[in-house]
Protein backbone atom coordinates (compact mmCIF):
# COMPACT_ATOMS: atom_id res chain seq x y z
CA UNK A 1 0.00 0.00 0.00
CA UNK A 2 1.15 3.02 -0.76
CA UNK A 3 0.76 6.27 1.45
CA UNK A 4 -1.53 9.30 0.00
CA UNK A 5 1.50 11.76 0.16
CA UNK A 6 3.10 9.10 -2.64
CA UNK A 7 -0.29 9.21 -4.48
CA UNK A 8 -0.57 12.65 -4.67
CA UNK A 9 3.10 13.49 -5.63
CA UNK A 10 2.57 11.27 -8.65
CA UNK A 11 -0.51 12.51 -9.60
CA UNK A 12 0.97 16.15 -9.42
CA UNK A 13 4.05 15.16 -11.58
CA UNK A 14 1.66 13.92 -13.86
CA UNK A 15 -0.44 16.54 -14.29
CA UNK A 16 2.29 19.01 -14.09
CA UNK A 17 4.31 17.03 -17.34
CA UNK A 18 3.83 18.59 -21.05
CA UNK A 19 6.87 16.92 -22.18
CA UNK A 20 9.81 17.90 -20.71
CA UNK A 21 10.99 17.01 -17.20
CA UNK A 22 8.98 18.92 -14.20
CA UNK A 23 10.78 20.69 -11.96
CA UNK A 24 10.77 20.44 -8.14
CA UNK A 25 9.86 24.44 -7.98
CA UNK A 26 6.72 23.53 -10.47
CA UNK A 27 5.67 20.53 -8.17
CA UNK A 28 6.09 23.10 -4.39
CA UNK A 29 4.50 25.61 -5.96
CA UNK A 30 1.37 23.45 -7.00
CA UNK A 31 1.15 21.28 -3.74
CA UNK A 32 1.92 24.08 -1.72
CA UNK A 33 4.77 22.76 -0.17
CA UNK A 34 8.46 23.64 0.68
CA UNK A 35 11.43 22.86 -1.91
CA UNK A 36 13.06 20.16 1.01
CA UNK A 37 10.00 18.67 1.34
CA UNK A 38 9.70 17.94 -2.63
CA UNK A 39 13.50 17.16 -2.56
CA UNK A 40 12.58 14.31 0.20
CA UNK A 41 10.02 12.53 -1.28
CA UNK A 42 11.51 12.62 -5.09
CA UNK A 43 14.45 11.39 -3.31
CA UNK A 44 12.14 8.61 -1.86
CA UNK A 45 10.14 7.97 -5.51
CA UNK A 46 13.23 7.59 -7.01
CA UNK A 47 14.66 5.01 -4.88
CA UNK A 48 10.62 3.48 -5.30
CA UNK A 49 11.81 3.01 -9.03
CA UNK A 50 8.74 5.44 -9.01
CA UNK A 51 10.63 8.40 -11.17
CA UNK A 52 13.59 9.44 -12.41
CA UNK A 53 15.79 12.53 -11.60
CA UNK A 54 18.63 14.50 -12.40
CA UNK A 55 19.38 17.36 -10.63
CA UNK A 56 19.00 20.87 -12.25
CA UNK A 57 17.10 18.80 -14.74
CA UNK A 58 13.57 17.82 -13.52
CA UNK A 59 11.45 15.07 -12.44
CA UNK A 60 9.98 12.30 -14.79
CA UNK A 61 7.19 9.46 -14.22
CA UNK A 62 8.70 6.01 -14.90
CA UNK A 63 6.62 3.25 -16.54
CA UNK A 64 5.29 2.11 -12.94
CA UNK A 65 5.04 5.41 -11.21
CA UNK A 66 2.98 7.29 -14.68
CA UNK A 67 0.71 3.59 -13.88
CA UNK A 68 -0.17 4.67 -10.44
CA UNK A 69 -0.36 8.17 -10.85
CA UNK A 70 -3.66 7.38 -14.01
CA UNK A 71 -5.31 5.00 -11.72
CA UNK A 72 -5.44 7.82 -9.18
CA UNK A 73 -6.54 10.64 -11.74
CA UNK A 74 -9.01 7.46 -12.53
CA UNK A 75 -10.55 7.37 -9.21
CA UNK A 76 -10.22 10.97 -8.62
CA UNK A 77 -12.53 11.73 -12.10
CA UNK A 78 -15.23 9.16 -11.51
CA UNK A 79 -15.29 9.43 -7.84
CA UNK A 80 -16.03 12.84 -9.25
CA UNK A 81 -18.60 12.25 -11.63
CA UNK A 82 -20.61 10.30 -9.01
CA UNK A 83 -20.40 12.85 -6.63
CA UNK A 84 -21.69 15.81 -9.17
CA UNK A 85 -24.09 13.78 -11.51
CA UNK A 86 -25.73 12.00 -8.67
CA UNK A 87 -25.14 13.50 -5.47
CA UNK A 88 -25.61 16.75 -6.45
CA UNK A 89 -22.44 18.32 -5.25
CA UNK A 90 -20.97 21.74 -6.06
CA UNK A 91 -17.91 21.87 -7.96
CA UNK A 92 -16.05 22.39 -4.75
CA UNK A 93 -17.30 19.81 -2.77
CA UNK A 94 -16.99 17.49 -5.20
CA UNK A 95 -13.58 18.20 -5.96
CA UNK A 96 -12.60 17.92 -2.31
CA UNK A 97 -14.60 14.86 -1.39
CA UNK A 98 -12.65 12.88 -4.22
CA UNK A 99 -9.40 14.13 -3.21
CA UNK A 100 -10.25 12.44 -0.01
CA UNK A 101 -12.22 9.58 -1.63
CA UNK A 102 -9.68 8.51 -4.44
CA UNK A 103 -7.09 7.00 -2.01
CA UNK A 104 -9.48 4.67 -0.60
CA UNK A 105 -11.66 2.93 -3.39
CA UNK A 106 -10.95 -0.82 -4.30
CA UNK A 107 -10.86 -1.89 -7.71
CA UNK A 108 -13.83 -3.79 -7.26
CA UNK A 109 -15.91 -0.37 -5.98
CA UNK A 110 -14.04 1.25 -9.13
CA UNK A 111 -15.83 -1.42 -10.97
CA UNK A 112 -18.80 -1.20 -9.86
CA UNK A 113 -18.96 2.45 -9.96
CA UNK A 114 -17.86 2.85 -13.34
CA UNK A 115 -20.62 0.43 -14.49
CA UNK A 116 -22.84 2.61 -12.37
CA UNK A 117 -22.29 5.18 -14.49
CA UNK A 118 -22.39 3.66 -17.35
CA UNK A 119 -18.69 3.80 -18.65
CA UNK A 120 -17.61 7.48 -19.30
CA UNK A 121 -15.21 8.49 -21.20
CA UNK A 122 -15.07 12.52 -19.24
CA UNK A 123 -15.28 13.30 -16.02
CA UNK A 124 -18.17 17.23 -15.28
CA UNK A 125 -14.99 19.35 -16.15
CA UNK A 126 -14.95 17.78 -19.81
CA UNK A 127 -11.69 15.84 -18.40
CA UNK A 128 -10.65 12.48 -20.24
CA UNK A 129 -10.98 9.68 -17.51
CA UNK A 130 -7.97 7.18 -18.06
CA UNK A 131 -9.69 3.57 -19.01
CA UNK A 132 -8.78 0.73 -16.68
CA UNK A 133 -5.61 0.07 -18.94
CA UNK A 134 -3.93 3.36 -18.66
CA UNK A 135 -4.88 4.76 -21.62
CA UNK A 136 -6.59 8.14 -21.97
CA UNK A 137 -8.48 9.50 -24.44
CA UNK A 138 -7.03 12.39 -26.93
CA UNK A 139 -8.46 15.98 -26.65
CA UNK A 140 -7.80 18.84 -28.93
CA UNK A 141 -9.96 21.08 -28.11
CA UNK A 142 -8.63 24.94 -27.79
CA UNK A 143 -9.40 28.10 -25.30
CA UNK A 144 -12.17 30.28 -26.83
CA UNK A 145 -9.64 32.98 -27.15
CA UNK A 146 -8.49 30.90 -30.17
CA UNK A 147 -11.66 31.18 -32.01
CA UNK A 148 -13.00 34.11 -34.23
CA UNK A 149 -15.92 35.92 -33.88
CA UNK A 150 -19.01 34.41 -35.55
CA UNK A 151 -17.41 30.46 -34.71
CA UNK A 152 -19.78 28.19 -33.46
CA UNK A 153 -18.18 26.17 -30.85
CA UNK A 154 -19.07 22.96 -28.92
CA UNK A 155 -17.41 23.31 -25.10
CA UNK A 156 -15.70 20.65 -24.60
CA UNK A 157 -14.03 21.27 -20.92
CA UNK A 158 -13.40 23.38 -18.15
CA UNK A 159 -10.15 24.22 -16.45
CA UNK A 160 -10.97 22.86 -13.15
CA UNK A 161 -8.22 24.76 -11.33
CA UNK A 162 -10.91 27.30 -9.08
CA UNK A 163 -14.35 26.47 -8.29
CA UNK A 164 -15.93 29.80 -8.48
CA UNK A 165 -15.29 30.03 -11.65
CA UNK A 166 -17.04 26.72 -12.67
CA UNK A 167 -19.85 27.72 -10.33
CA UNK A 168 -19.96 30.94 -12.64
CA UNK A 169 -19.85 29.01 -16.10
CA UNK A 170 -22.26 26.35 -14.85
CA UNK A 171 -24.73 29.48 -13.87
CA UNK A 172 -25.07 30.59 -17.35
CA UNK A 173 -25.54 26.96 -18.60
CA UNK A 174 -21.29 26.64 -20.35
CA UNK A 175 -20.76 23.14 -19.70
CA UNK A 176 -19.22 20.53 -21.46
CA UNK A 177 -21.21 19.26 -24.17
CA UNK A 178 -23.33 22.77 -24.72
CA UNK A 179 -22.67 24.60 -28.07
CA UNK A 180 -22.31 28.51 -27.89
CA UNK A 181 -21.30 31.05 -30.16
CA UNK A 182 -18.16 33.56 -30.19
CA UNK A 183 -20.04 37.60 -30.31
CA UNK A 184 -17.11 39.41 -29.97
CA UNK A 185 -14.03 39.10 -29.45
CA UNK A 186 -11.66 42.33 -29.05
CA UNK A 187 -8.49 42.47 -29.98
CA UNK A 188 -6.77 42.98 -26.91
CA UNK A 189 -7.32 41.51 -23.68
CA UNK A 190 -11.16 42.52 -23.00
CA UNK A 191 -14.18 40.77 -22.54
CA UNK A 192 -15.02 38.24 -24.52
CA UNK A 193 -19.25 38.11 -25.35
CA UNK A 194 -20.65 34.43 -26.09
CA UNK A 195 -24.19 33.49 -26.98
CA UNK A 196 -25.72 30.49 -25.50
CA UNK A 197 -29.04 29.62 -26.65
CA UNK A 198 -30.45 32.69 -27.28
CA UNK A 199 -28.84 34.82 -24.45
CA UNK A 200 -25.30 36.76 -24.26
CA UNK A 201 -23.13 36.90 -21.68
CA UNK A 202 -19.88 38.57 -21.30
CA UNK A 203 -16.40 36.31 -20.14
CA UNK A 204 -13.36 38.07 -19.27
CA UNK A 205 -10.37 37.30 -21.28
CA UNK A 206 -9.13 34.89 -17.90
CA UNK A 207 -12.48 33.29 -18.06
CA UNK A 208 -12.88 32.87 -22.00
CA UNK A 209 -8.97 31.18 -21.87
CA UNK A 210 -10.48 28.33 -19.26
CA UNK A 211 -13.19 27.21 -21.34
CA UNK A 212 -11.72 25.13 -24.29
CA UNK A 213 -13.57 23.84 -27.02
CA UNK A 214 -13.79 22.25 -30.71
CA UNK A 215 -15.27 24.16 -34.31
CA UNK A 216 -18.71 22.90 -34.93
CA UNK A 217 -21.46 24.41 -37.71
CA UNK A 218 -24.06 26.61 -36.48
Amino acid sequence: MLSQAVEDYLKTIYRLHSGDPVSTTEIARTMDVSSASVTNMIKRLSGMGLVTHKAYHGVTLTNAGRKIALEIIRHHRLLETYLKEIMGYDWREMHNEAEQLEHHISEEFEDRLDEMLGYPTHDPHGDPIPARDGSVPPSSADPLTAFSEGDSVLVHRLADSDPSLLARLESIGILPRVRLTLVNKPTDDGPVTVRVGKIEHELSSSDARSVYGVPTRS
